[in-house]
């Protein structure tokens, strides 16, 4: 399999190439990155594009999709409930369709949470292990998405898209998140510290914080992918949010 990753200096989110081998057919994953070394890495390896998926709709994800489009004659699919929100859309996607590129496929795993529509794509060359999970903006190396931002949902909705979906996939799945670094399924489990209190292997905190100017309770505080903080914070009415550290009052 070929899987190739450009990130973008500012937002710092991934845009992947994935294809079932060299001259073979494939798909780009998220287009957040400068799309020119994308396209010239497609044309070197002769790789047929033959979608350009992104997991939900936000700009940092998808604002390369045109230059792709009208470069390698992808078409673009989406969540269904994104469908609306993101300009070009060939193809609305649904939970557990399956997307085929020559000998690859990609599974929809509906992810909700960080968005209404975001998604994760499963991905496997056939007859190759392990698999490589696409991960958007849920699941990061010792982190994880935000549910306050545009088009979030719920908590709830996230808990059960880590626990019950992405952590649930087998522990040697490679993990290829939104934005920075990739780890696999066994290293979130063990020593992402949001999921860890999820599982109940470590306590909730206990510190009083502020934020939005409401006062909450601070269960997680935690390093973010891009070098700040992530805080899972619970407010008195009993509200579980993941927020940017950058707004919490300690």
């Amino acid at each position: 399999m070929v899987c190739e990753r450009w990130m973008h200096p500012g937002w710092l989110s991934n845009s992947y190439l994935v294809a079932d081998r060299e001259a073979g057919e494939g798909i780009i994953v998220d287009s957040g990155a400068d799309p020119e070394p994308i396209v010239a890495a497609a044309r070197t390896l002769r790789v047929k594009v033959q979608w350009i998926v992104n997991t939900h709709h936000h700009h940092d994800h998808t604002a390369g999709n045109e230059v792709l489009r009208r470069a390698l004659g992808a078409d673009v699919a989406v969540h269904v409930l994104e469908a609306a929100l993101i300009p070009g859309v060939r193809r609305r996607l649904e939970d557990g369709e399956v997307l085929a590129a020559g000998g690859l496929e990609a599974r929809v795993l509906h992810i909700p949470g960080h968005t209404a529509g975001q998604i994760a794509l499963l991905v496997r060359a056939r007859s190759e292990t392990p698999q490589r999970v696409f991960t958007g903006d849920t699941l990061f190396r010792r982190s994880v998405g935000g549910t306050k931002g545009p088009g979030h949902t719920t908590f709830e909705d996230l808990r059960r898209s880590l626990l019950e979906r992405l952590l649930a996939l087998p522990p040697e799945t490679i993990v290829l998140p939104g934005h920075a670094s990739a780890t696999t399924v066994g290293e979130e489990r063990e020593h992402n510290p949001f999921v860890r209190v999820m599982r109940g292997i470590d306590a909730p905190g206990t510190a009083s914080c502020r934020f939005a100017g409401r006062p909450a309770r601070l269960i997680v505080w935690a390093r973010d992918y891009d070098g700040g903080h992530k805080a899972w914070i619970r407010f008195e009415d009993g509200e579980d949010a993941v927020v940017p550290g950058s707004g919490v009052s300690l």
